[in-house]
């Protein structure tokens, strides 16, 4: 079966990156029916933090890691503070190349955000694709940028549902291969 990871970088309960992890996955999983895996990073943020001081991830974090890198493909989000990713979401992702730098090398990976105004939405291509591209991951061509007003509004259903696609699209099948992610007949 497909494995699909969401790697949520929220820090509240309830998570509008959450939220937005969990539209995009199920948009992906109704293409695929990949298995969905959600990591929540701010869960992990003391042994994030231990392992950067110390080398060695905690059991968890090291669970976390193993998941990603055995994943088939991934939805990364963040919420944007100082226009960029949060610390914590990058502090995750340094772990994870430092442990092994081609662990996302060549997997897809669809990148999202959330914040508080539409004018953060370029995060996406000035913070999030080039962190991705120096992992080497297969970014999907399509990131979704939630703000606030977008909840609920027309548009970003539309936007989950091209990026899912896109992601979907480079998911290996049950065969072993991608295939199309043709819209449901």
């Amino acid at each position: 079966m497909t494995k699909l990871v969401v790697v949520s970088a929220g820090l509240s309960v309830p998570s509008s990156t959450r939220l937005l992890g969990d539209r995009l996955a199920a948009a992906t999983a109704a293409h695929t029916g990949a298995e969905v895996r959600v990591i929540e990073v701010r869960d992990l943020a003391v042994e994030i933090a231990h392992n950067l001081t110390s080398g060695f991830p905690g059991p968890a974090l090291a669970a976390a890691l193993d998941a990603v890198t055995e994943a088939d493909g991934l939805i990364v989000v963040t919420p944007v503070f100082s226009a960029s990713y949060s610390g914590l979401f990058k502090s995750f992702f340094d772990v994870l190349g430092a442990r092994d730098q081609d662990a996302l090398a060549g997997k897809p990976v669809l990148i999202a955000a959330t914040g508080g105004t539409a004018r953060h939405s370029l995060v996406l291509d000035h913070a999030l694709r080039p962190l991705f591209a120096y992992l080497r991951a297969v970014v999907v061509p399509t990131g979704v940028y939630a703000a606030s007003e977008d909840w609920g509004a027309e548009g970003l259903p539309e936007r989950v549902e091209r990026a899912a696609g896109e992601l979907a699209a480079l998911l290996p099948t049950a065969a072993g291969r991608p295939e199309a992610a043709l819209p449901p007949e």
